[in-house]
Protein backbone atom coordinates (compact mmCIF):
# COMPACT_ATOMS: atom_id res chain seq x y z
CA UNK A 1 0.00 0.00 0.00
CA UNK A 2 1.78 2.95 -0.99
CA UNK A 3 1.13 6.32 0.47
CA UNK A 4 2.48 9.18 -1.51
CA UNK A 5 -0.25 12.19 -0.25
CA UNK A 6 -0.73 13.69 3.17
CA UNK A 7 -3.83 15.74 4.10
CA UNK A 8 -3.18 19.00 6.75
CA UNK A 9 -6.21 20.85 7.76
CA UNK A 10 -4.80 24.02 8.39
CA UNK A 11 -8.17 25.57 8.75
CA UNK A 12 -8.74 25.94 12.27
CA UNK A 13 -9.37 29.43 14.33
CA UNK A 14 -7.10 27.99 17.13
CA UNK A 15 -9.65 29.70 19.88
CA UNK A 16 -7.39 27.91 22.57
CA UNK A 17 -4.31 29.40 22.10
CA UNK A 18 -5.91 33.15 21.27
CA UNK A 19 -5.00 35.88 21.50
CA UNK A 20 -1.91 34.54 19.56
CA UNK A 21 -4.18 33.46 17.16
CA UNK A 22 -5.83 36.24 16.68
CA UNK A 23 -3.95 37.42 13.40
CA UNK A 24 -1.40 34.62 13.01
CA UNK A 25 -2.56 30.76 11.57
CA UNK A 26 -1.37 28.73 15.22
CA UNK A 27 0.42 26.43 12.46
CA UNK A 28 2.54 29.28 12.53
CA UNK A 29 3.27 29.47 16.04
CA UNK A 30 6.92 28.45 16.41
CA UNK A 31 8.30 25.88 18.77
CA UNK A 32 11.88 26.35 19.30
CA UNK A 33 13.00 28.06 15.92
CA UNK A 34 10.40 26.37 13.58
CA UNK A 35 6.51 27.23 12.91
CA UNK A 36 4.13 24.13 13.69
CA UNK A 37 3.63 23.37 9.94
CA UNK A 38 6.70 22.76 9.22
CA UNK A 39 7.43 20.24 11.93
CA UNK A 40 4.41 18.09 10.43
CA UNK A 41 5.32 18.53 7.16
CA UNK A 42 8.94 17.45 7.84
CA UNK A 43 7.51 14.17 8.75
CA UNK A 44 5.37 13.65 6.10
CA UNK A 45 8.09 13.63 4.39
CA UNK A 46 10.27 11.90 6.29
CA UNK A 47 7.88 9.16 5.69
CA UNK A 48 7.99 9.18 2.24
CA UNK A 49 5.04 11.63 1.41
CA UNK A 50 5.69 12.67 -2.12
CA UNK A 51 2.18 15.53 -2.11
CA UNK A 52 1.62 17.68 0.96
CA UNK A 53 -2.12 19.31 0.60
CA UNK A 54 -3.14 22.03 2.43
CA UNK A 55 -6.89 22.74 3.82
CA UNK A 56 -6.41 26.35 4.48
CA UNK A 57 -9.06 29.11 5.46
CA UNK A 58 -9.37 32.90 5.31
CA UNK A 59 -6.13 34.76 6.77
CA UNK A 60 -3.84 31.60 6.07
CA UNK A 61 -1.92 33.45 3.39
CA UNK A 62 0.88 32.98 5.10
CA UNK A 63 0.87 29.37 5.43
CA UNK A 64 1.46 28.76 1.74
CA UNK A 65 3.74 31.90 1.50
CA UNK A 66 5.98 29.84 3.90
CA UNK A 67 6.56 26.94 1.77
CA UNK A 68 7.19 29.29 -1.53
CA UNK A 69 10.78 30.87 -2.09
CA UNK A 70 11.03 33.74 -0.99
CA UNK A 71 13.52 35.78 -3.61
CA UNK A 72 14.28 39.26 -1.49
CA UNK A 73 15.32 36.70 1.31
CA UNK A 74 17.61 34.29 -0.48
CA UNK A 75 19.00 37.73 -2.55
CA UNK A 76 19.63 39.55 0.70
CA UNK A 77 21.49 36.58 2.74
CA UNK A 78 23.45 35.95 -0.14
CA UNK A 79 24.94 39.05 -0.62
CA UNK A 80 25.84 39.18 3.40
CA UNK A 81 28.10 36.62 2.47
CA UNK A 82 27.92 35.62 5.78
CA UNK A 83 24.83 33.57 5.88
CA UNK A 84 25.31 30.17 4.44
CA UNK A 85 24.27 28.27 7.15
CA UNK A 86 20.96 30.22 6.86
CA UNK A 87 20.65 29.41 2.93
CA UNK A 88 21.39 26.51 3.65
CA UNK A 89 18.62 25.45 6.21
CA UNK A 90 15.86 27.39 3.86
CA UNK A 91 16.92 25.39 1.47
CA UNK A 92 16.74 21.79 2.90
CA UNK A 93 12.81 23.04 4.23
CA UNK A 94 11.70 23.97 0.66
CA UNK A 95 9.51 21.66 -0.88
CA UNK A 96 9.77 20.43 -4.59
CA UNK A 97 8.21 22.29 -7.21
CA UNK A 98 4.57 21.30 -7.69
CA UNK A 99 5.03 19.13 -4.24
CA UNK A 100 2.29 21.33 -2.37
CA UNK A 101 -1.48 22.11 -3.51
CA UNK A 102 -3.84 24.50 -1.30
CA UNK A 103 -7.78 24.40 -1.05
CA UNK A 104 -10.09 26.37 0.82
CA UNK A 105 -12.40 25.20 3.37
CA UNK A 106 -14.78 27.89 3.53
CA UNK A 107 -16.57 27.51 6.64
CA UNK A 108 -15.47 26.06 10.01
CA UNK A 109 -17.30 22.55 9.64
CA UNK A 110 -15.13 20.25 11.16
CA UNK A 111 -12.56 17.77 10.63
CA UNK A 112 -14.37 15.45 8.55
CA UNK A 113 -15.37 18.45 6.60
CA UNK A 114 -11.93 19.48 6.33
CA UNK A 115 -10.54 16.62 4.98
CA UNK A 116 -13.59 15.74 2.46
CA UNK A 117 -12.64 19.32 1.04
CA UNK A 118 -9.14 18.08 -0.19
CA UNK A 119 -11.23 15.20 -2.22
CA UNK A 120 -10.18 16.14 -6.00
CA UNK A 121 -6.68 16.63 -4.98
CA UNK A 122 -6.02 13.22 -3.31
CA UNK A 123 -8.28 11.28 -5.89
CA UNK A 124 -8.70 7.62 -6.25
CA UNK A 125 -5.29 6.58 -3.62
CA UNK A 126 -5.25 6.31 0.35
CA UNK A 127 -3.88 9.28 1.90
CA UNK A 128 -2.56 10.25 5.31
CA UNK A 129 -3.75 12.88 7.35
CA UNK A 130 -1.81 14.81 9.59
CA UNK A 131 -3.60 17.19 12.32
CA UNK A 132 -0.67 20.37 12.39
CA UNK A 133 -0.86 21.36 16.19
CA UNK A 134 -0.42 17.57 17.39
CA UNK A 135 3.82 17.02 17.78
CA UNK A 136 5.31 13.88 18.07
CA UNK A 137 8.83 13.77 19.35
CA UNK A 138 10.49 10.48 17.97
CA UNK A 139 12.74 9.13 15.47
CA UNK A 140 11.23 7.86 13.31
CA UNK A 141 8.69 9.96 13.33
CA UNK A 142 5.12 8.96 13.92
CA UNK A 143 3.68 8.88 10.25
CA UNK A 144 6.77 6.81 9.24
CA UNK A 145 6.16 3.98 11.89
CA UNK A 146 2.38 4.00 10.70
CA UNK A 147 3.83 4.31 6.77
CA UNK A 148 5.91 1.26 7.68
CA UNK A 149 3.00 -0.68 9.42
CA UNK A 150 1.01 -0.18 6.71
CA UNK A 151 3.30 -1.93 4.45
CA UNK A 152 2.50 -5.19 6.56
CA UNK A 153 -1.61 -4.81 5.69
CA UNK A 154 -3.73 -5.42 2.87
CA UNK A 155 -4.77 -3.19 0.02
CA UNK A 156 -7.81 -1.55 1.83
CA UNK A 157 -6.46 -1.37 4.97
CA UNK A 158 -7.10 2.50 6.99
CA UNK A 159 -4.51 2.75 10.30
CA UNK A 160 -4.78 5.02 13.29
CA UNK A 161 -1.90 6.59 15.32
CA UNK A 162 -3.35 5.94 19.22
CA UNK A 163 -2.01 6.50 22.47
CA UNK A 164 -2.69 5.66 25.86
CA UNK A 165 -4.69 8.62 28.17
CA UNK A 166 -6.04 8.58 31.86
CA UNK A 167 -9.54 6.16 32.50
CA UNK A 168 -10.91 9.47 34.08
CA UNK A 169 -9.86 11.47 30.86
CA UNK A 170 -11.63 9.43 28.34
CA UNK A 171 -14.68 11.46 27.84
CA UNK A 172 -11.87 14.13 26.46
CA UNK A 173 -11.27 11.88 23.41
CA UNK A 174 -12.15 9.68 20.19
CA UNK A 175 -11.54 6.23 21.78
CA UNK A 176 -11.08 2.87 19.71
CA UNK A 177 -11.96 -0.76 21.11
CA UNK A 178 -9.09 -2.95 21.22
CA UNK A 179 -9.21 -6.55 18.77
CA UNK A 180 -7.18 -8.52 17.36
CA UNK A 181 -3.35 -8.09 17.86
CA UNK A 182 -1.17 -8.20 14.76
CA UNK A 183 1.84 -6.67 16.22
CA UNK A 184 2.94 -5.50 19.21
CA UNK A 185 2.66 -2.52 18.73
CA UNK A 186 -0.26 -3.08 16.55
CA UNK A 187 -4.39 -4.23 16.70
CA UNK A 188 -7.33 -4.71 14.79
CA UNK A 189 -10.08 -1.60 15.45
CA UNK A 190 -12.74 -3.32 17.36
CA UNK A 191 -15.48 0.49 17.51
CA UNK A 192 -14.84 3.56 17.72
CA UNK A 193 -16.24 6.27 19.83
CA UNK A 194 -16.00 9.69 19.99
CA UNK A 195 -15.99 11.00 23.67
CA UNK A 196 -17.83 8.51 25.14
CA UNK A 197 -19.69 9.37 28.69
CA UNK A 198 -17.56 8.76 31.75
CA UNK A 199 -17.42 4.97 32.72
CA UNK A 200 -17.94 3.66 29.19
CA UNK A 201 -14.72 3.82 27.29
CA UNK A 202 -14.15 0.42 25.44
CA UNK A 203 -10.25 1.39 26.22
CA UNK A 204 -8.20 3.86 27.44
CA UNK A 205 -6.90 4.25 23.67
CA UNK A 206 -7.21 7.60 22.43
CA UNK A 207 -7.08 8.09 18.80
CA UNK A 208 -4.59 11.02 17.85
CA UNK A 209 -3.54 13.32 14.49
CA UNK A 210 -2.40 10.88 12.76
CA UNK A 211 -4.37 8.89 10.48
CA UNK A 212 -3.96 6.59 6.68
CA UNK A 213 -6.98 6.38 5.09
CA UNK A 214 -8.91 4.82 1.80
CA UNK A 215 -10.13 7.14 -0.62
CA UNK A 216 -13.91 5.68 0.06
CA UNK A 217 -13.74 7.61 3.21
CA UNK A 218 -14.81 10.54 0.90
CA UNK A 219 -17.80 8.98 0.04
CA UNK A 220 -19.03 8.82 3.54
CA UNK A 221 -17.70 12.42 4.08
CA UNK A 222 -20.08 14.07 1.25
CA UNK A 223 -23.79 12.75 3.25
CA UNK A 224 -22.00 12.73 6.99
CA UNK A 225 -24.65 14.75 9.31
CA UNK A 226 -23.33 16.68 11.88
CA UNK A 227 -22.01 15.22 14.55
CA UNK A 228 -20.41 16.53 18.24
CA UNK A 229 -20.31 20.06 18.42
CA UNK A 230 -22.49 20.96 15.63
CA UNK A 231 -19.34 19.70 13.03
CA UNK A 232 -18.89 17.08 10.45
CA UNK A 233 -16.57 14.56 12.76
CA UNK A 234 -14.05 12.62 10.87
CA UNK A 235 -14.50 10.20 13.53
CA UNK A 236 -18.44 9.19 12.63
CA UNK A 237 -17.35 8.92 8.92
CA UNK A 238 -14.84 6.12 10.00
CA UNK A 239 -17.52 4.14 12.05
CA UNK A 240 -19.11 4.55 8.59
CA UNK A 241 -16.26 2.74 7.07
CA UNK A 242 -15.24 0.62 9.71
CA UNK A 243 -18.40 -1.69 8.44
CA UNK A 244 -16.65 -2.60 5.35
CA UNK A 245 -12.86 -1.99 5.34
CA UNK A 246 -10.79 -2.95 8.42
CA UNK A 247 -9.29 -0.12 10.87
CA UNK A 248 -5.94 -0.58 12.78
CA UNK A 249 -4.82 0.67 15.73
CA UNK A 250 -0.69 1.92 15.70
CA UNK A 251 0.62 2.58 19.15
CA UNK A 252 3.47 4.48 18.20
CA UNK A 253 7.05 5.50 19.71
CA UNK A 254 7.47 9.28 21.04
CA UNK A 255 6.13 12.15 23.28
CA UNK A 256 3.33 13.56 22.05
CA UNK A 257 2.38 17.07 22.81
CA UNK A 258 -0.79 18.95 22.07
CA UNK A 259 0.38 22.17 20.75
CA UNK A 260 -2.97 23.52 20.10
CA UNK A 261 -3.44 24.49 24.26
CA UNK A 262 -1.18 26.71 26.10
CA UNK A 263 0.08 24.06 28.48
CA UNK A 264 0.69 21.67 25.91
CA UNK A 265 2.64 24.78 23.55
CA UNK A 266 4.57 25.87 26.82
CA UNK A 267 5.75 21.88 27.06
CA UNK A 268 6.61 21.25 23.81
CA UNK A 269 9.06 24.27 23.31
CA UNK A 270 10.68 22.88 26.41
CA UNK A 271 10.95 19.51 25.16
CA UNK A 272 12.23 20.18 21.36
CA UNK A 273 14.50 22.98 23.17
CA UNK A 274 15.68 19.83 25.64
CA UNK A 275 16.61 17.87 22.04
CA UNK A 276 18.19 19.56 20.34
CA UNK A 277 22.11 19.01 21.45
CA UNK A 278 23.08 23.22 20.66
CA UNK A 279 20.49 24.24 22.99
CA UNK A 280 20.20 22.16 25.66
CA UNK A 281 23.16 23.37 28.26
CA UNK A 282 21.69 26.96 27.41
CA UNK A 283 18.04 25.95 28.11
CA UNK A 284 18.75 24.24 31.51
CA UNK A 285 21.11 26.70 32.57
CA UNK A 286 18.28 29.36 32.12
CA UNK A 287 16.11 27.37 33.83
CA UNK A 288 17.93 26.95 36.87
CA UNK A 289 17.88 30.28 37.54
CA UNK A 290 14.35 31.21 36.89
CA UNK A 291 13.73 28.32 39.45
CA UNK A 292 16.28 29.71 42.08
CA UNK A 293 14.39 33.09 42.47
Amino acid sequence: MKIRKAVFPVAGLGTRVLPATKAMPKEMLTIVDKPLIQYVYDEAREAGIEHFVFVTGRNKGVIEDHFDHMFELDTTLAARGNKKAEQDILARDQPAAGATSFTRQQAPLGLGHAVWCARDIVGDEPFAVVLPDELVLNSPGCLKQMIDAASQLGEKSNLLAVEGVPDHLTHQYGICGVGKRTASNMFEVDGMVEKPPKGTAPSNLSITGRYILQPEIFKILETQERGAGGEIQLTDAMIGLAKTQKFYGVEFEGERHDCGSKPGFLRANIAYGMARADLRDGLRAEMKKYLEK
